[in-house]
């Protein structure tokens, strides 16, 4: 019964309770800061969305499908007539311009044992935690580059860029699909910022502040070089009357009579 109650909590939890509008969750940001990135989206995996679409002694797998919006509805298809998954590649569709790619491929997340959120906390666990509950897309960097690689390529995504998944249960006994959900919500990736456009404030002023920190500035300027000048006048004054000290004391000698030598 306990067991029953933990599901369900973290079902609602992670909105992936079962329904006909299930689609990819952008992952929540006390379990992934900074998401999305520049070239990266971090997303909640499938649990407890196909339970009812597994059937035992049989083998399943999640596929996770990648396009950007600006592809068209037609080109959305992931499935063929004869309820094959579709094999484009991020080459193929341009990176996902053209239509959807494989992102990933993984099992099926257990949904009557999942991950324990409170353990995010657990500097032991967190890593583990993170890995079994989300699914960034966009994290390999070589996939591209390297002609040995021969699994489903990950690679970065663009920089400011909306895109869409989706997620497709695989039965792979048969090779064919099974489940699938809707395309998710639009999700775009972060901007560049130009350099001279980057804050590199401590953190952000108004208007009125750098006005007055530009005045306070300008005083402190102001403030230090008549600091400087009195400074500098204080010396050569001292200077000055060294100088007309050590005068008047040769001249005194030169005045003073000198003691005449007696003769014998």
């Amino acid at each position: 019964m306990c067991s029953s109650w933990v599901v369900l909590a973290f079902c609602c939890l992670s909105q992936l309770c079962a329904d006909q509008s299930l689609k990819p969750q952008i992952a929540a940001s006390r379990l992934a800061a900074n998401n999305p990135t520049l070239t990266t989206v971090t997303l909640e995996k499938p649990f407890c969305m196909f339970d009812s679409s597994l059937h035992p002694n049989k083998s399943y797998a999640i596929y996770l499908y990648a396009m950007k919006e600006s592809a068209s509805a037609i080109s959305s298809l992931v499935i063929n007539n004869s309820s094959k998954p579709l094999d484009g590649t991020f080459q193929q569709t341009k990176g996902g311009q053209l239509g959807p790619y494989k992102a990933a491929l993984f099992n099926v997340p257990n949904c009557a044992s999942p991950p324990r959120l409170a353990d995010v906390g657990d500097v032991n666990k967190v890593s583990d935690v993170l890995k079994q509950y989300l699914f960034r897309v966009g994290d390999d960097g070589t996939c591209l580059y390297d002609p040995n690689f021969l699994g489903i390529c990950n690679p970065p995504l663009s920089p400011d860029t909306t895109y869409r998944f989706k997620y497709l249960l695989l039965d792979t006994t048969e090779g064919i699909v099974k489940d699938q959900t809707l395309w998710s919500d639009p999700i775009k990736t972060r901007r560049v910022k130009l350099p001279l456009k980057i804050d590199t404030w401590p953190g952000r002023r108004s208007g009125d502040m750098i006005v007055i920190t530009s005045i306070l500035s300008v005083l402190m300027f102001l403030l230090l070089a008549g600091f400087l000048a009195s400074v500098s006048s204080v010396v050569m004054r001292s200077e000055d009357s060294s100088a007309e000290t050590r005068r008047m004391s040769q001249t005194i000698q030169q005045s003073e009579p000198r003691p005449q030598l007696s003769s014998e």
